[in-house]
C-alpha cells in the first residue's frame, strides 16, 4: 500500500510512494508524530534525477528488513531538495561541518525538535571496506537513542548554535555612507581579482580544460569571471589572453567530450574523469541555461561560429526534451533507464542506457556513414569505457560518444573533404538521434522550477540578439508561464514550483534573483516595458522577505518558518550561482536605470552592502564566489549608459540595437524610449531619460557616462565609434 508520499506532487517523492519504508512528507504532521513518539527523525533529501540517491532507495529503501528498522524507530521524512533547498541547506551546511564534505542523498538524523545531531550521504546496504551499512548505523542510533538521549539532543543543540555563530559572525552592514571609500573597495576588489585569477591560472588543465582533476563540474560563474577578466584587461593584454583562453578552451574541450551529448544536444551533469569523458548522466535546466550564457559570450569574444552552434546544440535540446506544452522548462532528465539486458516487463535500469552505444548498434543506425562516426567518436568493438570508469560493469561492450580528434583529421582519414564530412556527420547524428527515440527514455522531472526558469529565460533573450531573433519568443513564453502559473499577483510573492499545478511552497531568494535577472535580460532583448516593471515589483518584494538589515545579503528563506531552525545565506558560487550573487548584480542594474526618488542609489547603498557582507570569503577565497567578483566588477566601474529612442519594431532601431550586442566589453545599461507609455513610467524613475527622442524621424542612440550624454545618434556606424571611445 503505498505511503503519504503518493499524495505530493514532486517526482522525487512520489518515486518513493511503493517504498515500504513509511515515509512521510516535511511539514508539521511529521514533525508533531515525532514528538508525541519521541522518536528521532530520519530525514533523507535527494532530486529525482540523483543516480546515487536511486541507488541507495534500490538498495535500502525497498528492503523490508530496513523498512522495518526505519518504521520501527525513527520518523522517516522525504524531501526534494529542489522543492525545499532551504530545508536542503541547513542539514548540508551541517553534513559538510562534520565531514568535510556533502552531496546527495544526504542523510540526517535530527531530534524531534528538527536539530541535527549525525548525518552523512550515501551508506551502503552492508558493511564494507571499515565503513559501515545503513542498517548497522540505523541500530547504533536507535540504542544511542534509547540509552543516551539526553548526549544526542546536546548534540543537536551545539551543532545549531555552532552552525549560527559562523553565519552571525559576519561583520554588521554598514550605514548608508559609513562603508570604505571607493579607493579601499578597488583596492580589495583588485586584489580579489587578481588572487582568482591566480587561482584559476595556476589549477587550470592544459590538456582537458577545466580546473583541477577528476571529477570535473561545469561551473558557470568560473567561466563568466574569466570572460570578464578578459574583457577588463583586454583581450590582447597577456593577462586577458590567458582568461579568455582558459574558457574557451573548457568549453572547447567540454563540447568535445562525453558530458555532451552528442547526438541529442545539451550537457550531462559532470564527468567522473579529468577529460570530461564519462558523465554521470543525468541532464539538469541549470546547467543547460548556465552553459549556453557561456556559449554567448565565447561568441562574442572571439568570433567563433562554432560556439554560436554549441549554444544552438544547447537550445534545440531544451526545446525538444524539457519545454512544457504552455512554456515553461521541466527541471531534469534522468541519468538511468531501463537496462538494454533487461528482460520485457522487467524493471530493471541502468546508468545512461539511453546514451551508449554498440559498434554494432551504430553500424545498423548509420548505415554507410558509420566508419565516419565511429572514427570521429573513437567508438570501439569492445566499447571505449575504462574499466576503472565503471565499477559496476554498466558500460561493458558499449561506448560513450566523444570528439577523439579534429574533424579534418577525420575527413583526410575518411578521404573526404571538410565540407562533404561535416555534412555526412551531421546526418548520421541526425539518423541516430531519431533511432535513439526508439529506446526506453530516461524519467523526467517534470517539476518546474522558477529559478531555473529565470536562468533559461537569460540565455534565450541573449541568444536572441546574439544568434537569432527565433530564440525572443521561448523566451517570452516562459517568463508570461511564470507571471501566469508561479505569481500571486494580489501579494506580489513567487512560488518555488509547478508540477501538475502550482504548488504550495512559496519562492526562495535565488527564485526572485534569477527571475529578476531573467526578466532585465529579457527587457534589453525585447524593450517591453512589462519586463523591466515586473522586475522592479520583485526586487522589492525580494528585499522585503529576504534581506538582512543586520550584516546585509539576502537570506536562502524568509522569516517565520518554524520549521527552518536556522536562516542561513548562500557564500559559494556553484552548480548555481549565490542569491546574493546575483541578486547585487540585479540591483546594480536596477540603480543604473532607476532615478533616486524611485530607490535607485538606495539600491546601489544595498548593493554595496551585500558586497561588503561576503568580503571575507570574496576577499580570502575569491575563486568560491566568482560571480560576486563580476558584480563587484560593476560597482568599482563608471557608470554607462545607451537609451535608444524609436519603435523597437522599425529596421533602424533593430540596427542600432544589434550594434550594443556586436562583441564584449564594459558593462552598460540599455534603456528604451518606444512610446508614450515608457515616457510617462520613467518620467519618475529616469527623467534623465524620459526626453530622449528619435531625431528627424530616425531611431537614436543616446550614449551616457555618468549621466552625462553625448549628442545622439541615428547611423550603427557612429554609435560604434561612440561605444569605442
Amino acid at each position: 500500500m503505498p505511503n503519504l508520499l503518493a499524495h505530493e506532487t514532486s517526482p522525487y517523492l512520489r518515486q518513493h510512494a511503493d517504498n515500504p519504508v513509511d515515509w512521510l512528507p516535511w511539514g508539521e504532521a511529521a514533525f508533531a508524530r515525532a514528538r508525541t513518539e519521541q522518536k528521532p527523525i530520519f530525514l533523507s533529501i535527494g532530486y529525482s534525477t540523483c543516480h546515487w540517491c536511486h541507488v541507495m532507495a534500490h538498495e535500502s529503501f525497498m528492503d523490508a528488513n530496513v523498512a522495518a528498522l526505519l518504521n520501527g524507530h525513527f520518523i522517516a521524512i522525504k524531501v526534494d531538495r529542489e522543492e525545499r533547498p532551504d530545508v536542503d541547506r541547513v542539514y548540508m551546511s551541517y553534513v559538510q561541518a562534520i565531514t568535510g564534505h556533502g552531496g546527495w542523498p544526504l542523510s540526517a538524523w535530527l531530534t524531534p525538535d528538527l536539530k541535527p545531531f549525525y548525518g552523512g550521504t550515501y551508506f551502503p546496504p552492508e558493511d564494507r571496506h571499515g565503513r559501515p551499512g545503513f542498517p548497522s548505523v540505523l541500530q547504533a542510533i536507535a540504542r544511542a537513542w534509547r540509552d543516551g538521549r539526553e548526549q544526542l539532543v546536546a548534540e543537536g543543540e551545539r551543532m545549531v548554535t555552532l552552525l549560527r555563530e559562523r553565519e552571525t559572525s559576519r561583520a554588521p552592514a554598514a550605514e548608508a555612507g559609513a562603508g570604505p571609500t571607493d579607493a579601499a573597495l578597488l583596492e580589495c576588489g583588485s586584489e580579489a581579482f587578481e588572487k582568482a585569477f591566480r587561482y584559476f591560472h595556476e589549477t587550470f588543465d592544459r590538456e582537458h580544460g577545466g580546473f583541477g582533476g577528476a571529477p570535473k563540474f561545469p561551473r558557470a560563474s568560473n567561466l563568466n569571471f574569466l570572460f570578464r577578466c578578459a574583457v577588463l584587461q583586454g583581450p590582447d593584454s597577456p593577462a586577458g589572453a590567458a582568461a579568455l583562453e582558459m574558457a574557451v578552451q573548457t568549453l572547447m574541450k567540454m563540447a568535445q567530450g562525453g558530458i555532451h551529448d552528442h547526438v541529442g544536444g545539451g550537457f550531462h551533469r559532470y564527468s567522473v574523469d579529468a577529460r570530461w569523458f564519462v558523465p554521470h548522466f543525468e541532464k539538469m535546466l541549470y546547467d543547460q541555461a548556465q552553459i549556453a550564457l557561456n556559449a554567448l559570450d565565447a561568441r562574442l569574444a572571439t568570433g567563433d561560429e562554432r560556439f554560436a552552434w554549441l549554444a544552438r546544440d544547447i537550445f534545440g535540446y531544451v526545446e525538444r526534451n524539457l519545454t512544457h506544452p504552455q512554456g515553461g522548462f521541466y527541471s531534469a532528465e534522468d541519468a538511468d533507464s531501463p537496462a538494454p539486458s533487461a528482460e520485457p516487463g522487467e524493471a530493471k535500469e541502468a546508468e545512461g542506457a539511453f546514451y551508449l552505444w554498440t559498434q554494432t548498434e551504430i553500424a545498423a543506425a548509420a548505415g554507410t556513414h558509420a566508419p565516419l562516426v565511429c572514427a570521429h567518436f573513437g567508438v570501439k568493438e569492445k566499447g571505449n569505457v575504462p574499466a576503472e570508469a565503471d565499477p559496476h560493469g554498466e558500460f561493458t561492450g558499449r561506448n560513450i560518444l566523444a570528439q577523439t580528434q579534429a574533424l579534418s583529421v577525420t575527413a583526410q582519414a575518411q578521404a573526404l573533404t571538410l565540407e562533404a564530412a561535416s555534412d555526412r556527420l551531421t546526418a548520421a547524428l541526425e539518423t541516430l538521434r531519431v533511432n535513439r527515440a526508439r529506446r526506453p527514455r530516461p524519467g523526467r522531472d517534470e517539476k518546474i522550477v522558477t529559478a531555473w526558469n529565470g536562468l533559461m529565460i537569460s540565455a534565450l533573450a541573449r541568444g536572441s540578439y546574439v544568434l537569432s531573433a527565433d530564440f525572443l519568443a521561448p523566451a517570452i513564453r516562459a517568463a508570461e508561464f511564470i507571471r501566469r502559473e508561479l505569481c500571486d499577483p494580489a501579494r506580489g510573492v513567487l512560488y518555488r514550483s509547478h508540477c501538475g499545478g502550482r504548488g504550495t511552497v512559496e519562492g526562495f531568494a535565488e527564485d526572485y534573483a534569477f527571475l529578476i535577472q531573467g526578466l532585465l535580460d529579457l527587457y534589453e532583448a525585447s524593450f517591453d516595458l512589462r519586463w523591466l516593471q515586473w522586475a522592479e515589483q520583485l526586487q522589492q518584494t525580494m528585499d522585503a522577505a529576504f534581506w538582512d538589515e543586520a550584516r546585509g545579503g539576502w537570506f536562502n528563506s524568509a522569516a517565520g518558518d518554524p520549521a527552518i531552525v536556522l536562516r542561513l545565506k548562500e557564500d559559494y558560487d556553484g552548480a548555481e550561482p549565490a542569491a546574493s550573487s546575483v541578486g547585487a548584480m540585479n540591483l546594480l542594474r536596477l540603480s543604473a536605470i532607476l532615478d533616486p526618488a524611485s530607490g535607485g542609489v538606495a539600491w546601489r547603498v544595498r548593493a554595496r552592502q551585500a558586497l561588503e557582507a561576503f568580503r571575507p570569503q570574496w576577499g580570502q577565497v575569491p575563486q568560491a564566489m566568482p560571480q560576486m567578483l563580476c558584480a563587484l566588477e560593476l560597482v568599482l566601474g563608471t557608470p554607462r549608459h545607451v537609451v535608444l529612442a524609436g519603435d523597437p519594431a522599425s529596421a533602424d532601431f533593430r540596427a542600432l540595437a544589434s550594434v550594443l550586442h556586436e562583441k564584449t566589453g564594459p558593462r552598460r545599461s540599455i534603456l528604451a524610449v518606444t512610446s508614450e507609455k515608457d515616457r510617462a513610467w520613467l518620467a519618475d524613475r529616469a527623467p534623465w531619460a524620459a526626453e530622449m527622442r528619435p531625431v528627424a524621424g530616425k531611431a537614436a542612440a543616446y550614449v551616457c557616462e555618468e549621466f552625462t550624454c553625448q549628442a545622439p545618434v541615428t547611423a550603427p556606424a557612429d554609435l560604434r565609434v561612440l561605444l569605442a571611445q
